[in-house]
């Protein structure tokens, strides 16, 4: 293609992305006018197919800095993924199909919801990762059928972030080849330039991780496509440093800050269309010849899909096709679901869950953050990724949950993840997201109270619960034995759109009696009644026990008690009146008990028994007796 064409194609982007930001007069004009020449370079590049986003061999593409939408729809709009002009007009408007930053499952062709800057960076590391363990599992030298690159657009927000660091250090570790960062180096962010906050040596940076680093003119086109191509015969992970400007084309901003995220202003973009031979007076754009050259994608992406999918039935991949399958569909009657008749800890009895998921489930992947041995998240005999199901994510764990955020989405993949439960603080904003995109990842969090003993307050979860039980969209379960753990992770794998946390402990915990079957998957349950009960008391996880405990002091004087386990407090507030009603008893006394700070519990109960200041370090037994958490003390109380 001509380099005068490529130049028209770059226009056409930059000024529709341009006049969508000032019709909603909000917005992020810089970095998609500053991008444009590489998107259009890039898409010669890119294999997909707008006819079928969900392709499973096509490209990734992730825009880790998800404030440049109006590069972002622009290129669907001109691909063919279904938006219209009209879309476009309606940037940032109420229940539109272009909102401020992408969402994956609102708008055809996002892969993934980004905005949070560099948590798309990880989501890229996760696609390819997810791609190798898939490659792993059915290519063969005969014939790839996972074969496909994975390009990340991000900026200097984005490598600013921690999260970056972690994610580049594991793809690096791994050797990605499949992984392509564009960075567009603009030097510019919303403060200005960006040596007031970093002056870093980047490519050392990447280097040290183990990355190949190009660099090239993001506003020469042959240079953005001599250096893509090599880029993608590269043997590990690439970062390309784009040199770029801000706003390119725009005139007086360009290469300003102001133009970051505010409108340019009329007559600064009929400006900048006059001098680029446009019609200043024509918004909303495209000539004929760049939309017909953008269209080509639709049937390219069309005919490499048909391609694939032929390749799919010749008879030598008999057996590739078999383990295809296999890992695109989820056979859950096939678990053998262990059974427990002892006192455990619920981190041992989830552990061998997870490994009788795993037996069953050839998609069922994850890890640890560096501390499988105490999560007991370790997948026996099932090798190390790549080629196996157990992922060494190091001790990262914002990085770990986006990287499993995008392992979830990539296609039929089910991840876990897992760590110490205080330090789900790390992995809070990638736990958000996968809520708010209703991404099925499984969250393994140990070690859940003040149990955890000698290692004191840093690592004893005290707001945790309340925090995530507040998270629209997740659901936290807290299992009080074997038999729950094994109910709630029933349950979790139905729940296709939302993310599940585990949250275990460290300590043994006595085998409940006989619950009624099913009734854990309502999220609470009555777990014991007495006749005309005085008082319920509410608890989950290690404090079911506690509670049951008190129920036999109270019996012993004379009350009437009943207990109600609540594994799942997100699940149950969701259960009708009627249910909710019959298991919490209005004419009864209500008290919760929470080894945390269980400010949640109030929509149910007229007296909370938890705790409202930080841990402290001895071992549990004496925490617990410290703290009033022992029978004779809540049955005082109550």
């Amino acid at each position: 293609m001509s380099n005068i064409m490529r130049q028209k194609m770059a226009n056409s982007i930059r000024f529709l992305a341009a006049d969508m930001v000032q019709k909603a007069n909000s917005g992020h004009p810089g970095a998609p006018m500053g991008l444009a020449d590489i998107a259009v370079v890039l898409s010669e590049h890119l294999k997909h197919n707008p006819k079928n986003p969900s392709w499973l061999n096509r490209d990734r593409l992730v825009f880790s800095g998800g404030h440049a939408t109006g590069l972002i729809y622009s290129l669907y709009y001109l691909w063919g993924y279904g938006l219209e002009i009209e879309d476009l007009k309606n940037f940032r408007q109420l229940d539109s199909l272009t909102p401020g930053h992408p969402e994956f499952g609102h708008t055809a062709g996002v892969e993934i919801t980004t905005g949070p800057l560099g948590q798309g960076v990880a989501n890229a590391v996760g696609f390819s990762m997810a791609s190798k363990f898939m490659g792993r599992q059915v290519n063969s030298e005969m014939a790839k059928l996972i074969d496909h690159h994975v390009y990340c657009l991000c900026g200097d927000g984005d490598l600013e972030e921690g999260i970056s660091y972690e994610a580049c250090s594991i793809a690096g570790h791994n050797k990605l080849d499949n992984l392509i960062l564009i960075y567009d180096s603009n030097r510019i962010t919303i403060e200005g330039d960006i040596n007031l906050s970093i002056s870093e040596d980047i490519r050392g940076r990447f280097q040290s991780q183990g990355w190949e680093v190009l660099e090239c003119n993001g506003h020469d086109y042959d240079e953005i496509d001599a250096t893509i191509t090599q880029a993608k015969k590269a043997n590990r992970p690439v970062i390309i440093i784009a040199n770029t400007i801000i706003a390119k084309g725009a005139g007086s901003l360009e290469g300003s800050h102001h133009s970051h995220g505010a409108p340019l202003g009329e007559d600064v973009i009929a400006d900048a269309k006059r001098r680029a031979g446009f019609d200043p007076e024509k918004k909303f754009f495209v000539p004929e010849d760049v939309m017909v050259r953008f269209r080509c994608a639709t049937e390219m992406g069309d005919l490499a899909e048909r391609e694939w999918i032929h390749s799919l039935k010749t008879a030598p991949l008999i057996e590739q096709n078999r383990a295809l399958e296999a890992l695109l569909n989820h056979d859950f009657s096939r678990i053998q679901w262990p059974k427990f008749d002892k006192a455990d800890a619920t981190r041992n009895t989830n552990g061998k869950i997870l490994n009788a998921i795993a037996k069953a489930i050839p998609a069922f992947i994850g890890g640890s953050a560096d501390l499988s041995p105490s999560n007991k998240t370790f997948l026996n005999d099932m090798g190390v990724f790549p080629k196996g199901k157990n992922i060494y994510f190091g001790i990262r764990e914002h990085a770990m949950a986006s990287i499993a955020n995008a392992i979830a989405l990539y296609g039929s993949l089910m991840p876990f993840t897992s760590t110490f439960f205080v330090f789900s603080d790390y992995l809070k904003p990638a736990a958000r997201i996968a809520a708010l995109t209703g991404i099925q990842q499984f969250f393994i969090w140990t070690h859940d109270s003040i149990g955890v003993g000698e290692d004191g307050p840093t690592h004893q979860p005290i707001e945790h619960l309340s925090q995530f039980r507040a998270l629209p969209n997740f659901y936290l379960w807290r299992p009080a034995d074997g038999y729950e753990n094994v109910e709630a992770w029933k349950k979790a794998l139905t729940m296709k759109k939302s993310p599940s946390a585990f949250v275990c402990s460290r300590q043994s915990l006595a085998v409940l009696p006989d619950a009624v079957t099913g009734e854990v998957s309502r999220g609470g349950y009555l777990l014991s009644a007495d006749h005309n009960a005085e008082i319920t008391l509410m608890a989950s996880g290690s404090e079911v026990e506690l509670a049951l405990k008190t129920k036999e002091v109270l019996n012993a004087k004379g009350k009437r008690v009943n207990v109600v386990s609540v594994p799942c407090y997100d699940l149950f507030i969701e259960q009708e009146r009627a249910y909710i009603d019959s298991i919490i008893k209005a004419e009864t006394k209500k008290v919760a008990i929470e080894a945390a700070r269980g400010l949640e519990w109030y929509r149910f109960a007229d007296e909370v028994i938890a705790i409202d200041r930080f841990g402290a370090s001895a071992p549990a037994a004496q925490l617990f007796e410290k703290f009033g958490f022992t029978a004779e003390k809540i049955a005082q109380k109550v």
